[in-house]
């Protein structure tokens, strides 16, 4: 947990959580507030609740280094964290197996060409590689267009620009390939950025939320194709926008969700009847590798 990323902080929360569940749960756990001396500091660990967000904890990193010292841990593998951090590989695969997306331009920091954005306002201008809405900003007069480039590339040398799609924004939890009860996000700004999502009462939450039977239908099983081709594992969490049309757009999915007790996965798991502690040994119990235990 803690970690390099610039969501240190909500990682710390989630991992202190985590760390308070299993001590309730009687098990044996040893928190890890990784930096550079990482993979000396797990030695003697059996297994590793992967509780880092951001760089480094989401994006294969600290994968690859459990792979090598043979530690199962919870979470996607290498590949498919890889795949759902990186929000242009991520989009890239749902346009190329037709799940619903927002149609997007790619920019660049250093290129060439003049940046030229060919969408209509309103757009999203987000990083490629940043969780907790870092960098995330929605333009909606040409004068916070430029505010909003420089906001993105504070985080990344590539951003995406996605067409502003309007309507319900959802969670969907994934107990393996099994939809969880899906969450309807509120915030009360209009935009869930970092604010509405760690303030309390900036955010309203409904669960089950409030659709009709074919509606939550299509969004589950838009989250249960996304889970798979994105090589989910344990337990993820799809973010979708369902617009008035009753189509899913997937925003992307969340490999290592926020785990608080006010958090969206546990709220999705308290509707199933899992209280909190039971959903972390839930998650516990997927911990694998990806190459299985190697001699």
């Amino acid at each position: 947990m803690g970690g390099l990323s610039s969501e240190r902080e909500v990682s710390l929360s989630t991992g202190n959580s985590v760390v308070v569940a299993m001590k309730r749960k009687g098990l044996k756990v040893f928190p890890i507030d990784v930096d550079r001396n990482i993979a000396s500091n797990l030695k003697g660990i059996d297994l590793a609740f992967n509780a880092l967000h951001g760089t480094y904890g989401e994006d294969g990193c600290i994968q690859g280094l459990l792979e090598y010292l043979k530690i199962p841990y919870t979470g996607s593998g290498v590949t498919g964290s890889a795949l759902a951090y990186d929000k242009l590989k991520t989009k890239e695969i749902l346009k190329l197996h037709d799940i619903p997306t927002a149609d997007y331009e790619v920019f660049y920091r250093n290129q060439d060409e003049p940046i030229t954005r060919n969408m209509e306002l309103p757009v999203v201008v987000k990083p490629t590689n940043q969780g907790s809405s870092f960098g995330v900003s929605i333009v909606e007069k040409e004068d916070q267009w430029n505010e909003a480039l420089d906001n993105a590339f504070k985080y990344s040398d590539e951003i995406i620009v996605e067409n502003f799609i309007a309507g319900k924004l959802l969670a969907v939890g994934m107990n393996g390939e099994t939809p969880m009860p899906i969450v309807h996000i509120c915030p009360k700004s209009g935009f869930y950025d970092y604010e509405a999502k760690y303030t309390s009462g900036k955010t309203e939450y409904i669960c089950p939320a409030d659709l009709s039977e074919s509606e939550t239908k299509n969004c589950q099983e838009v989250a249960k194709k996304v889970f798979k081709v994105l090589r989910g594992r344990g337990l993820p969490r799809v973010d979708i926008i369902l617009d008035e049309k009753g189509t899913p757009y997937v925003l992307e999915m969340n490999t290592v969700p926020g785990l608080t007790p006010t958090s969206l996965l546990p709220m999705a798991a308290q509707e199933t009847g899992m209280g909190f502690d039971d959903l972390i040994i839930e998650i516990l119990k997927t911990a694998q590798l990806d190459h299985g235990v190697l001699s």
